[in-house]
């Protein structure tokens, strides 16, 4: 079996915990998508600074350019950044995934929370860490974002790319199609933006972007036994946070 696929067997339980989770039938009123929403967007959010974390180490971003490790590597993450930060909405306008998530907030007239806009002030990670643990977002929402950019401050390159790759691409579609079905049936021309975000969340992220992310895994970790059982606690890790994300969104309820 391949280090890659050892791996992704090793965070089966994990990942399965979160598909049987009740938050995949729990958008059933305005109120529960309002809830969902004003949680998930923090997701959402901290999901940008992973990928501009992996492609800070992974491809050249100072001057002057230089060739910086696997031209493998480069294009991988650099056409995952161009898909996250620089895709288009239902009207062929470009725009990042965050952004058009906020679109489909604003379209269904719900606020983000004013946190939020506080933490985008932010011009560190170590400031974005002091404004969350003083922050009074949800304690569900604190232990996430607060793994999430201490993992970045902290973390081997090959841990932040396992979260980025099995915390949330590899996992994220197959939960969402739920959600976007059931969306379908209850008004959709309100929900016409968050339905089109979510199906190229699917589209992007459930299929080109994670073989991308698999295949820059492998780049990373190579043979080394032990890069690979540190990416794999790292991943099983992401799985457990997220699993507190969405159990704090169900007992808002």
């Amino acid at each position: 079996m391949s280090q890659i696929n050892s791996l992704r067997e090793q965070i089966k339980p994990y990942q399965q915990a979160l598909y049987e989770h009740s938050i995949n039938s729990f958008i059933k009123s305005q109120s529960d998508l309002t809830l969902f929403m004003q949680h998930h967007v923090f997701a959402v959010w901290d999901f940008m600074s992973l990928v501009k974390k992996l492609q800070a180490e992974l491809t050249c971003v100072s001057q002057p350019w230089v060739p910086k490790g696997s031209a493998e590597v480069r294009f991988l993450i650099n056409e995952i950044v161009l898909g996250e930060e620089s895709d288009v909405d239902q009207h062929g306008v470009i725009i990042s995934h965050f952004e058009l998530y906020l679109g489909a907030m604003k379209e269904l007239s719900i606020e983000a929370s004013p946190i939020l806009g506080d933490f985008l002030q932010a011009t560190s990670i170590e400031e974005i860490l002091q404004k969350v643990t003083a922050s009074s977002v949800a304690p569900s929402i604190k232990q996430f974002l607060t793994f999430t950019f201490e993992s970045i401050n902290n973390r081997p390159i090959e841990e932040i790319a396992a979260i980025f790759t099995f915390g949330r691409e590899d996992l994220i579609p197959g939960m969402f199609q739920l959600i976007v079905d059931q969306l379908k049936q209850d008004a959709p021309k309100q929900v016409e933006t968050l339905v089109y975000y979510l199906e190229r969340h699917i589209e992007v992220d459930g299929d080109h972007h994670s073989q991308l992310a698999y295949q820059m895994m492998e780049e990373l970790c190579g043979t080394d036994a032990d890069k690979w059982q540190r990416a794999t606690n790292a991943a099983i890790e992401s799985l457990q946070v997220r699993k507190v994300l969405w159990d704090g969104i169900v007992t808002k309820r």
